[in-house]
């Protein structure tokens, strides 16, 4: 690409700033090649003319896209310069709070300057056995890989370095704390706990604080931890380096000394350090040894000078110089004497010089440091002792903390030293990564040239070289007046024309070398003096001299120890000792050094190195604060800017074509989609989109492309996916904003149709307003204007009528001439013409009044009925509050009516009034007139009558007012009480509704706590009982082991035991259930064979055995008898208490006493007859085969005498006793020979014995009786203790009560461990006691073994010979099974066969066509028939050797890690489980025969109760269900992570990203498709498969359920540990394809009936781990949604997953830090754990519940394949 493609408008460059020294900004403007401006826009829009000068300044650097910010390793940016890498770390140091970053083979990690959680147990169990790329960067990491690269090929060195305060000493401690952990020691020498113990003693000795650091490594150290070939830490050595020793004299301003100097003096004041004369303050510090102490002292001794100058001398009281020579053991006279003096010996002569006092001072000073490097040398020498080991090493790991480069304002020989180191260290890395490069080139067959790279091996022979810096300063240093100004002006003659050499202008005594790093000017002063280090001899004879040997020992000449070239070499401290006397010949500090440096680089070169390169973020040590200068400082000096330009002047960008095929088939043509092979389709493309090939190469599994190239792959791939979004927008918009349309347009016409029709309305409304105010006004204006008329009118008519008045009295008098002449004619036609109106009048007036009484009548009748309708109505609207509306509707209408009636009674009285006043007027007239009386009389009476009637309306409008009045207030009342009875009842439904919600809720939480709380306490209990069953299985195993090796050390390899004598032996060491009375009789018996003799014994041993059985059972019987008669006695005791009885019951007492007491000696004469003839048929064969006869009589009657006298324990008398002996001694003399047993007389003498033994029994009961008053005190003094004891408790239960519930809880448990701690101590006690006596009865069984099988032998082959008695069954089938009674017989000499018939070699296939668990129900009906019989020797070792055979066999197949080691492992659990079911089922207890049949209740157990071994087969089935859980979890584990994170359940949707140097750091032969991995339907079929075995076997359903649920744990936990340690699965598309993942698993639980297993719930800090890469991430509502929605999930999980979210495209955005903040914020009130990774080893308790079988005994068929013919049903 050319220039004028990159710089294109828009396009984000770096530019250099002074402050930030790098600044991002953005190009405004297409920049043509050649032009010498380039327009700029920085960050806050500032423009910027960004000048190009090419020889000077050149084009800015190009800016890597989004979607690469922020990787994990620094090689897979595109663009690889400065400031990429420089704003990588900022990002993740900042944003992320990521501390470690991978740059190619480095691992870069700046200190944090504050404590992060991770780097527990937990993150070490994450990271070991990953590889180095899948996981997140950590130094775990790196230990991990140099840990498996030590397996593969081999030994390996994790070289730290950095300045100090970057923390080399931490992250070194962190590795060997990881190898500790991985690679723990075989033996119980725990030489990893002493790796790890070591570090606190030397930065006790060797770490001081410094401007920089507060606990600076002042030296170096190189630590080789050895392997075994088995990969266990069998060792380790201590290799130091340049150890700082002028601190010990001087320190510079706010630095101190050594920190154990300060450690010594805080503890002056303690006893044990009172000798060491420290007087110091309390505050001040205190340390620990003598020789410390002593130098202390030793600088604070005064040297003053004499008047001459040239002497000095120390003062004679001098307190310092004595506890100096008293600490040492020196003598005071000689050391004063010789720290003022010096010895210079000549050829010929000596001579004894003074020196002056600064010469004295140095003396002193140097002797301190000499003190303190001896001392710290010997510390070293000790530590490399005790780690040290003889066995043979197979390979190790080497960790070098060392120092980095330094350079300060004034450099001396130290800093010259280390920068030397640092050179030597940076060719070796430049070498090793060039190295590297070639290699992968060579694998994958890239044709390369060689690569420019820095070398700095011109500044290494400048230092190093001959007459280099190092050879002229020892040269100089032989010299004797040698001066540093004389070794400077040398420097500057010999080393003026190197080119990494230069004087400075301004000084004479200084040079500068320009290192790889930068340049540097060092002091000369100091040179000369710190090379030689001169120590003088007579002041080191002294010390020689001294009385404590340690100090004499640290000073002893030691010859020094050639260097081997072999890369295993004898590391060592290296020491500044002297070879010789001589001074002259003493080699120097650069010369010890430059060897040792040599020594440590043949070590380094010799193994494959790891570097991790610690940055210090800022100096002022604060959290989480990144100073861009001094890290480019610091990444310039360390080499990672070095490794970068090596890794760009190659093809830094590596993609596989599978990765390059996924990341950008977006850009490739359908045909070249369609092809088969990737690799054509990846050539295709590049050929097409990149023109010059020199920019990518093909390689054979890889694709590799010049720097630069990703970034425009990746800007075609945004650009297409950009044009595609703009397409796909498009559409999506148009579709939407044509919805939008269509949606607005039926909402207008909507809105049209309603708004047209309320505007309709309101014109209408208004034509009517207008109209009415038009009539309004002309009304008004009718009334105005006529008014006016009227006023001028009356106006005119005035003027008139004084007008015509003038003109008619004018004309009255014209007039009045003719009136009187008419006069007369007016009176006549007057009376004419008012006779005809009067009676005109008087008609129209009757007419009148008849017409408006009959409208008044109507108008009466007319008020009459609707006062009548209203009434109606206020009966039909009685109180309903649905009627309120239609009351008020028609109260309003009767106020229009009112109002009508009103206008009409206004109208009536108008009228009347008019009539009225008219007649008045008629009637004033008539009066003037005088009329006629009676005329005016019927005026009155009809005007009296309209007047009564006018008050009669009045007073019926007030009445019916009145009525209208009352009746709507008492309608609003009831209206009022029915609304507040209705609100009443509404707050009365609400309070119920909250009380009941309330108390439900409370209900409920009370229960769900209370169950919770059970729950967990019983989850508890059984954890912890389960645990120590798992302790007692490893414990059992390794005696198991261990007894092994004892029977191989003490047996000849040759010889085997058989199967009967191996599992009576297992049965007697894995269940020792004997008491102790009878360990005491064995040891007794035994002590007695090893007296009879070896031979004798042997010949005796089985007629002992049997023996031995018969004072057992003779013990239990004489147990059992013991408490009858203790009942007996109670009963008569509790009967002689009360009133005296009568004597019948008293006699009735006495004979039940007999009875039982004749019945008990008739049952016991019966099983000693039966024993008599049993030991007479033994031994009359004994006899016939045997000539020692008489010996086995001796013997029979010794071991008789022997158990009787054992078995008596109670007290008897002692005649009682000799006359029961001397019975059968006389039985005994009088049995001549054998043959005598065989006759009658032999059933007398035992009844005789018999007899007798029934008289010690009675003397037992007399003596007993005698004891009882003693017994009752004894119970009496005991009651009082329980009373004590009750008041106690009582007194605790009150304590408790008074207690509140949290602090109960906490008092009970205390109490409850109080009291188990004691139950488990006392049960230790009985098994170290049992322990022991089996150990002891093991070592005498072992010695007669070898006659005991021959005896066994003989035996068997007697038995052989006789005839075996056979059961009678009857030959047809259906005889068979109709007689069959669920039991099966065997002999005991079969036992052996029987159980390895069933359990030794049986295979689940065998019976996987028949019953489920038929291997348990068939040893089941054995132990039935045993018990049937009442063979209780059989039940026992039946079952032992049963529990003994299922041990052994899961113990073999536990080293095989697959599917048949589960099968059998879940076929064994399966049959344990149905085992101990059965003796539940089968026991006779009431609680587990509930769902038996009636024909299983006659199946039961009649004669033993087993409940001991019940709890037996539980802790065994405990210990194979955590086996099942153990082979389960490794075979699913190496599934989880690809199945649930990597795999592609949803095709398409994930997207790679390009990858790192630690992800195509091997190159592989296969196509590129990356090595195998699992998808999700493999996981799947193998929890199916699991299942189906699981249920194949019979397994309980809760069992699978409990399985399945610590199977989705591990599941849920190895997957988001990994989400939480991987940045590149952290993404919107790997928390779709995770949601996807869960939701099959879910399906799969539903679809086995396995979701109410609680394994679903297991999966929801995943599921919400997948719902956060999932949910939007930007506003503070989305912050308030993800802390409610992820409450599985841990404050520091959510923190963690947001950091490490990644966008994969650069469409998503990535979440900013302020969002994290405030999701940090938010979860602050949370009390989580501060444990960031899920424990992996959790397992949850587990719970066998009851299940009897519904399957009878005798229902079941025994198939012919399991070779089982030797046993017979019964």
């Amino acid at each position: 690409m050319s220039v004028n493609d990159l710089y294109t408008k828009f396009t984000r460059v770096w530019i250099p700033d002074p402050d930030e020294v790098w600044k991002a900004a953005e190009i405004t403007k297409d920049y043509k090649e050649g032009d010498a401006i380039v327009h700029l826009k920085l960050e806050d829009e500032t423009p910027l003319e960004y000048a190009v000068n090419p020889p000077k300044t050149t084009l800015p650097f190009l800016r890597n896209p989004d979607i690469l910010v922020g990787e994990n390793d620094l090689t897979a940016l595109s663009y690889l310069h400065e400031p990429a890498v420089l704003h990588n770390l900022r990002v993740r140091f900042l944003e992320s709070n990521h501390i470690y970053t991978y740059c190619g083979i480095v691992l870069v990690a700046i200190n944090p300057y504050e404590q992060l959680h991770i780097y527990g147990e937990e993150v070490i169990d994450a990271y070991s056995g990953q590889n180095m790329g899948d996981m997140d960067p950590h130094i775990f990491a790196v230990a991990e890989e140099a840990y498996k690269q030590m397996a593969d090929e081999r030994n390996q060195s994790i070289i730290v370095s950095g300045e100090s305060g970057a923390g080399k000493t931490v992250s070194a401690k962190y590795a060997m704390r990881y190898f500790a952990t991985v690679g723990g020691s075989a033996s119980d020498t725990n030489v990893e706990e002493k790796v790890l113990a070591s570090n606190p003693i030397m930065e006790a000795i060797g770490n001081a604080k410094t401007t920089r650091n507060d606990n600076s490594s002042r030296f170096g150290k190189y630590i080789q931890i050895g392997f075994s070939k088995h990969y266990h830490i069998i060792g380790a050595n201590m290799r130091t380096y340049l150890l700082e020793k002028s601190r010990v004299v001087f320190q510079a301003e706010d630095e101190r000394n050594y920190h154990i100097f300060y450690q010594l003096c805080a503890s002056s004041s303690l006893q044990e350090f009172k000798d060491l004369g420290l007087s110091v303050k309390d505050t001040s510090q205190s340390g620990i040894y003598k020789i410390i102490a002593s130098i202390l002292h030793l600088g604070n001794v005064e040297i003053c000078s004499e008047r001459d100058g040239e002497s000095c001398r120390i003062s004679k009281d001098d307190r310092h110089l004595k506890h100096f020579c008293r600490l040492l053991g020196v003598e005071l006279q000689q050391m004063e004497h010789w720290l003022c003096h010096r010895k210079l010996v000549t050829a010929s002569e000596t001579f004894v010089k003074t020196m002056s006092m600064k010469q004295a001072t140095n003396a002193r000073d140097a002797l301190s440091k000499h003190i303190y490097a001896r001392m710290f040398d010997w510390i070293v020498e000790h530590i490399n002792k005790s780690l040290h080991t003889s066995a043979k090493q197979h390979s190790f790991i080497g960790v070098l903390d060392i120092y980095g480069f330094e350079t300060f304002e004034v450099n001396s020989f130290e800093q010259f030293c280390i920068n030397y180191a640092n050179e030597k260290l940076q060719q070796q890395f430049n070498s090793h990564v060039f190295k590297l490069e070639q290699e992968e080139y060579m694998k994958e067959l890239i044709p390369w040239t060689l690569i420019d790279f820095y070398d700095n091996q011109p500044c290494i022979d400048l230092i190093e070289a001959k007459l280099g810096i190092l050879d002229l300063l020892d040269e100089e240093c032989k010299v004797p007046k040698g001066t540093d100004q004389n070794w400077a002006q040398k420097l500057y003659k010999q080393h003026s024309s190197s080119a990494h050499f230069q004087k400075p202008r301004m000084s004479n005594v200084s040079f500068i070398v320009i290192h790889f790093a930068d340049k540097v000017e060092y002091q000369c002063e100091g040179f000369l003096e710190k090379n030689r280090d001169t120590v003088f001899e007579e002041q080191i004879n002294i010390l020689k001299a001294s009385e404590f040997q340690i100090v004499a020992d640290l000073f002893q000449d030691k010859d020094d120890v050639p260097a081997s070239k072999s890369s295993r070499v004898n590391v060592r401290a290296a020491k500044s000792v002297p070879k010789a006397p001589n001074r002259d010949h003493r080699k120097t500090v650069g010369h010890q050094f430059r060897s040792s440096l040599h020594l440590l680089m043949d070590t380094l070169n010799a193994t494959t190195p790891h570097y991790v390169r610690c940055i210090k973020p800022n100096d002022f040590k604060e959290a989480f604060s990144f100073d861009s200068r001094r890290a480019v400082q610091q990444l310039r000096a360390c080499g990672v800017l070095e490794t970068i330009r090596i890794s760009a002047a190659g093809y830094p960008s590596r993609w596989t074509y599978q990765d390059f095929f996924s990341r950008y088939r977006v850009l490739m043509r359908k045909t070249d989609l369609s092809l088969a092979d990737k690799k054509v389709s990846c050539k295709n493309l590049l050929e097409v989109l990149i023109k010059e090939p020199d920019m990518f190469q093909f390689g054979k599994t890889k694709i590799f492309f010049r720097a630069g190239q990703v970034a425009y792959l990746e800007k075609l791939r945004a650009d297409k996916f950009r044009a595609a979004c703009i397409k796909i927008q498009k559409t999506v918009r148009g579709w939407l904003q044509r919805l939008r349309y269509k949606k607005i347009r039926k909402a207008a016409i909507l809105l049209q149709k309603y708004g047209r029709g309320y505007l309709a309305r309101r014109y209408a409304e208004y034509l009517r307003l207008t109209r009415a105010a038009i009539i309004c006004q002309k009304q008004y204006r009718m009334v105005r204007e006529r008014r006016a008329f009227l006023r001028v009118r009356n106006a005119v008519v005035t003027i008139q009528a004084y007008t015509r008045g003038m003109y008619t009295r004018r004309i009255f008098k014209e007039f009045m001439l003719h009136h009187k002449a008419s006069i007369v004619q007016k009176y006549a036609r007057r009376w004419l013409a008012r006779k005809r109106f009067l009676r005109a009048r008087n008609a129209a007036i009757i007419i009148q009044c008849a017409v408006r009484r009959v409208q008044a009548k109507r108008q009466l009748k007319q008020l009459k009925i609707e006062a009548k309708s209203a009434q109606h109505l206020k009966k039909l609207n009685t109180g309903m509050e649905n009627k309120i509306v239609q009351l008020q509707r028609k109260m309003d209408e009767q106020n229009k009516d009112f109002k009508q009636q009103n206008e009409q009674l206004a109208i009536v009285n108008s009228s009347l009034g008019s009539e009225v006043s008219k007649l008045q007027k008629e009637l004033e007239q008539f009066r003037s007139q005088k009329g006629d009386n009676r005329q005016v009389m019927s005026l009155q009476e009809e005007l009296e009558h309209l007047r009564a009637e006018l008050e009669e309306a009045r007073a019926e409008k007030k009445r019916l007012e009145e009525e209208h009045c009352t009746e709507k207030l008492s309608l609003e009342q009831k209206v009022e009480e029915l609304e507040k009875e209705n609100a009443m009842l509404k707050r009365e439904k609400e309070d119920m509704n909250q009380r009941i919600l309330q108390n439900s809720k409370s209900t409920k939480d009370k229960e769900s706590n209370k169950d919770n709380l059970l729950q967990s306490e019983l989850d508890g209990e059984r954890q912890r009982y389960q645990n120590l069953v798992k302790e007692y299985s490893r414990l059992e195993q390794r005696y198991d082991n261990l007894k092994e090796e004892m029977s191989l050390q003490k047996f000849h390899p040759g010889h085997k035991r058989n199967p009967s004598n191996q599992s009576s032996l297992e049965s007697d060491s894995n269940y020792p259930s004997i008491s102790t009375s009878e360990v005491g009789d064995t040891e007794d018996a035994i002590q007695q064979m090893e007296d009879m003799g070896l031979e004798k014994a042997a010949m005796d041993i089985s007629l002992f055995m049997k023996l031995q059985k018969r004072v057992r059972e003779l013990e239990q019987e004489r147990k059992r008898l013991q408490a009858n008669i203790d009942k007996m006695e109670e009963l008569s005791k509790r009967k002689g208490s009360e009133s005296r009885s009568p004597t019948s019951e008293q006699e009735n007492a006495d004979l039940a006493y007999n009875n039982l007491k004749r019945q008990e000696l008739e049952s016991e004469n019966k099983k000693l007859k039966n024993d008599l003839n049993e030991l007479r048929k033994t031994v009359a064969e004994k006899a016939s085969q045997n000539n020692s006869s008489n010996e086995l009589q001796d013997g029979y009657n010794e071991c008789n005498e022997v158990s009787e006298l054992n078995n008596s324990k109670e007290p008897i008398d002692k005649e009682e006793a000799m006359k029961a002996y001397q019975g059968l001694c006389e039985s005994k003399n009088k049995a001549q020979d054998w043959c005598y047993l065989n006759e009658d007389g032999e059933l007398g003498l035992a009844y005789q014995g018999l007899k007798q033994v029934a008289r010690l029994l009675e003397g037992q009961l007399q003596t007993q009786s005698r004891q009882h008053k003693d017994e009752l005190e004894a119970l009496h003094t005991q009651i009082e203790l329980l009373k004590d004891d009750i008041e106690k408790k009582q007194e605790i239960l009150n304590y408790t009560m008074s207690l509140s519930p949290e602090a109960q809880v906490e008092y009970s448990v205390q109490q409850e461990i109080t009291r188990l701690t004691n139950d488990n101590l006392d049960l230790k006690e009985l098994v170290e006691k049992l322990e022991k006596n089996e150990k002891k009865l093991k070592k005498q069984l072992r010695i007669y073994m070898k006659k005991v099988q021959e005896l066994e032998a003989l035996q068997a082959a007697a038995q052989a010979s006789k005839a075996k008695p056979e059961l009678s069954r009857q030959v047809t089938v259906q005889r068979k099974e109709k007689d069959f009674e669920g039991m099966l017989e065997f002999s005991k000499d079969d036992e052996a066969l029987l159980v390895k018939s069933l359990i030794t070699d049986i295979r689940p296939n065998v019976v996987s066509a028949t019953v489920p668990c038929l291997p348990a129900y068939i040893l089941f009906m054995c132990i039935r028939h045993a018990d049937y019989i009442n063979d209780d020797q059989k039940v026992e070792s039946l079952l032992t050797c049963t529990i003994n055979a299922i041990k052994k066999v899961l113990k073999v197949t536990n080293n095989l890690k697959n599917n048949d080691d589960f099968e059998m492992t879940s076929f064994w659990l399966a049959n344990t489980s149905r085992l101990l079911h059965c003796l539940k089922q089968y026991s006779g207890d009431e609680a587990f025969m509930t769902q038996n049949s009636p024909k299983q209740n006659e199946h039961c157990l009649k004669n033993f109760d087993l409940a001991e071994y019940r709890q037996v087969l539980s802790d065994l089935s405990i210990q194979i269900y955590q086996q099942l859980i153990k082979v389960a979890e490794g075979i699913i584990q190496p599934m989880i992570v690809s199945a649930m994170l990597e795999s592609e359940s949803i095709p398409s949707l994930a997207a790679v990203k390009p990858t790192g140097y630690r992800n195509r750091s091997s190159s592989m032969d296969n196509d590129g498709s990356g090595p195998c991995s699992y998808t999700l339907d493999a996981l799947i079929r193998q929890l199916g498969q699991f299942h189906s075995i699981m249920s194949e076997h019979g397994l309980d359903p809760e069992i699978v359920g409990q399985v399945v649920r610590q199977l989705f744990h591990c599941i849920n936990a190895f997957t988001l540990n990994n989400l939480l340690l991987r940045k590149d699965v952290c993404s919107w598309s790997t928390g779709m394809q995770l949601r996807y993942n869960t939701s099959q698993m879910e399906e799969w639980l539903r679809a086995n009936n396995l979701y109410q297993s609680k394994a679903a719930a297991t999966l929801e800090p995943i599921i919400q781990a997948a719902q956060l890469l999932q949910v939007k991430k930007k506003t503070s509502q989305d912050a308030e949604a993800i802390c409610s929605l992820c409450t599985a999930l841990t404050s520091q999980q959510i923190v963690k997953i947001l950091n490490l979210y990644t966008p994969l495209n650069e469409f998503e955005e990535r979440v900013t830090v302020s969002f994290i903040r405030n999701i940090q914020s938010r979860l602050q009130e949370r009390n989580d754990p501060q444990q960031l990774l899920v424990d992996t080893k959790h397992i949850f308790p587990v719970l066998f519940p009851y299940t009897p079988s519904a399957l009878s005994l005798d229902t079941l068929h025994i198939p012919a394949s399991l070779g089982l013919d030797f046993i017979n049903r019964v």
